[in-house]
């Protein structure tokens, strides 16, 4: 099986470390980069302002980190779009997309709505899939991604643009860890997602997609029957440990990123063992079964 080739690489993308502070999307939506760059946040994380123009409201799609500059740059786009923010989404709990959105929710008085009642806090509403909310002038349909984490949402919009946070992101591949991310259901979501037939992916970090969304999702599902290619080959030529398949699979990948290549690699596994293609034991050895 040959890798197979990610159509953004023919794109006009920004480069790393190029993505603006602030852009428009389209009439319903702006961006906001928050100021936390990293090997596993890309440019930062991105705080989406949604709304109908006019409309006097705006949702923010994950605030983000609890950045006293972040909040500026946030309440300046709140400010040329004349709107005040009426609620804050939230796609999943990881801090770097969910720490301000208590703090944030209560300096607008705006309620925080999430998967998951801790992100939501006390006053905050539990969303479910299938979900269509009525907000800020616009409609916007609540679709659960669960995989990367358990509590993963999207959220389309009246556009047909989907905010996919950390489900999809505008460069490289997502991360589903063990034992918190599940393989199985992030495969499942990806169809989901691809099955909306998005008008463009806007992703949790890293610059929107908009020329061919289907073809980035038809890539991550390549992309991750690919690494299971290479695991299972990996075993079959005689490596015996997670250590030693992150070593021969992710030989190319710079070490740093070694840690949550070894996560992704165990949540693999468990996918394959749940198939029955491979045995694990005692020590951390893996064999084909």
């Amino acid at each position: 099986m040959d890798a197979p080739a990610d159509p953004r690489a023919s794109w006009f993308l920004p480069a790393p470390g190029e993505l603006p502070r602030t852009a428009d999307l389209e009439p319903l939506v702006s961006r906001v980069l928050a100021p936390n760059p990293s090997g596993m946040t890309l440019d930062g994380t991105n705080t989406y302002v949604v709304g109908a123009p006019g409309s006097g409201q705006a949702v923010l799609v994950d605030p983000g980190p609890d950045d006293a500059a972040h909040l500026t740059a946030v309440e300046a786009v709140l400010a040329a779009r004349g709107a005040r923010c009426v609620a804050v989404l939230v796609t999943h709990h990881h801090g770097d997309h969910a720490e301000a959105a208590l703090p944030w929710g209560g300096r607008f008085g705006a309620p925080v709505a999430a998967a998951s009642a801790a992100v939501a806090g006390a006053g905050g509403r539990v969303l479910d899939h299938g979900e269509r909310l009525g907000l800020a002038g616009t409609t916007i349909d609540v679709v659960a991604t669960p995989g990367h984490t358990r509590d993963h949402l999207a959220f389309r919009l009246e556009s047909g643009a989907v905010l996919v946070g950390d489900h999809v992101l505008g460069r490289g591949t997502s991360v589903v860890t063990h034992p918190e991310g599940d393989v199985v259901a992030y495969l499942e979501s990806l169809r989901r997602v691809h099955d909306l037939g998005p008008s463009a992916l806007y992703c949790g970090h890293g610059p929107e997609l908009t020329v061919d969304p289907g073809a980035v999702l038809d890539y991550y599902l390549a992309h991750r029957a690919y690494r299971e290619h290479q695991l299972l080959t990996a075993l079959a030529a005689g490596a015996g440990s997670v250590e030693e398949l992150v070593a021969t699979v992710y030989a190319e990948v710079p070490r740093q990123l070694w840690p949550a290549a070894t996560q992704s690699t165990r949540a693999t596994l468990a996918k394959l063992q749940a198939e029955g293609r491979v045995e694990t034991s005692t020590g951390d050895t893996v064999r084909p079964a």
